[in-house]
């Protein structure tokens, strides 16, 4: 999987932080994901909030898993590195 088709978008709000992956190729969709509190880093490969997928998923997200599996190691590596360069957006 390559992770350079996903972007990592962040947004500031009254309730802190709101952080989104979003594949950015076929087939679109996005997590929303909270840090894992109780992983060693406080961030882990991120908590599960919200998935918006296509239409064409209903019923089928097995097939998906790798993609999502892909998207939380794609967060982890974001929230490591330092401005993973350009790859992330704040709103």
């Amino acid at each position: 999987m390559n992770l350079s088709e996903f972007m990592r978008v962040e947004r500031e709000g009254r309730e802190g932080s709101r952080h989104y992956v979003v594949h950015t190729h076929d087939p679109k969709f996005s997590l929303e994901l909270t840090p894992d509190g109780s992983a060693p880093d406080k961030m882990g490969r991120g908590v599960i909030k919200r998935i918006h997928v296509p239409n064409s998923w209903a019923g089928d997200y097995t097939k998906y898993s790798k993609y999502i599996s892909a998207a939380q190691e794609f967060f982890a590596q974001s929230m490591a590195e330092p401005e993973a360069e350009g790859r992330r957006a704040r709103l």
